[in-house]
């Protein structure tokens, strides 16, 4: 059994009673740039620094040759199996985007359910989210599926990931109106050098029914940890790619400028101060951060303890702007 801290702040997510970590540990990585044994490490790490959310989806990792969609939800299932500490760990898990389970259908959304629990071997997924939103499939059929799970045991809340402010505002409308099962999280793309998807009518949404935003992508795929740089050497990464691009947008450079500012201030690293930023967000109450190895994670985990001045904000607000 994993021995964890006791002292780790926690944060509530919506009108739910899920407390969870300040810091959320994406499973992305886990059988695709982690193998089990490293995933295993980074997991026994996070727990032992208190850390207890997991965000996985049923989609990880088909892209990877050979793989074929479920492979993180196994190596977490395997892990929390073999360390017997299920009650403490919150696990959220994701429907919809699996290439055999493509869509928000209520049969697609059932059977997701069950092969998820099949592949973490736990009787309830603690946070159950859509994946993307299906414009196809009217709400009430996507919310009166989810709520048939969270009746059945099998789901003990509901949220929304890469949804409109108009879907989720009927979603969760239907439900109040029907009595049913209410999204009490989102998961939208959110970070220092994206935050056009969310700030704005989405984020009003979310703040009027009191929500929780849990943002992915936080470190914009590792750009934000400063290991990209204009002129820099190039960095061994499966996600490179799609990090140096922000290189290219004028704000790259000045957000990166920023965080330097900040991070020698407070002698912390740059990733620290990008996710202590989006913490400090309205509505946010856990980024999403993964670590293929136990080395990167004490730079997110820092985030929780660092409090950004009025001031710091305020550059890192007109830097990213």
């Amino acid at each position: 059994m994993t021995e964890s801290r006791s002292d780790t702040p926690r944060v509530t997510l919506g009108t739910s009673d899920l407390a969870v970590s300040p810091l959320s540990l994406g499973g992305n990585v886990f059988g695709w740039t982690a193998d089990e044994a490293r995933s295993f490490a980074v997991l026994d790490a996070y727990a032992a620094a208190g850390g207890n959310f997991v965000d996985t989806a049923d989609v990880y990792s088909a892209w990877v040759p050979g793989n074929t969609g479920g492979e993180s939800e196994t190596v977490i299932g395997d892990w929390l199996r073999s360390r017997g500490d299920r009650d403490g760990i919150v696990i959220a898990t994701k429907v919809g985007s699996h290439p055999e389970l493509a869509g928000l259908g209520a049969a697609t959304i059932k059977r997701g359910a069950e092969e998820s629990l099949r592949r973490l071997g736990i009787e309830r997924i603690d946070l159950f989210y859509t994946h993307r939103d299906d414009p196809g499939t009217p709400v009430e059929e996507i919310v009166t599926a989810l709520d048939e799970l969270v009746r059945e045991g099998k789901v003990r809340e509901i949220g929304a990931s890469n949804i409109g402010p108009d879907r989720l505002a009927e979603s969760l409308e239907f439900s109040a109106r029907e009595g049913l099962a209410a999204y009490v999280a989102v998961q939208p793309h959110y970070n220092l050098v994206s935050r056009g998807t969310y700030e704005g009518a989405l984020a009003d949404v979310v703040t009027r029914y009191g929500l929780s935003a849990v943002p992915y992508y936080a470190l914009a795929s590792g750009f934000l940890t400063g290991k990209y740089r204009p002129g820099g050497a190039e960095v061994a990464s499966a996600r490179a790619q799609g990090a140096a691009r922000y290189l290219a947008e004028p704000r790259g450079p000045r957000v990166l400028a920023a965080l330097d500012q900040v991070a020698d201030a407070h002698r912390v690293e740059p990733a620290t101060v990008a996710l202590a930023w989006l913490a400090s967000r309205p509505t946010v109450a856990a980024p999403i951060a993964s670590a293929r190895s136990v080395e990167q994670l004490p730079p997110l985990l820092a985030a929780a303890a660092l409090v950004l001045t009025e001031q710091e904000l305020e550059l890192l607000d007109e830097a990213s702007a």
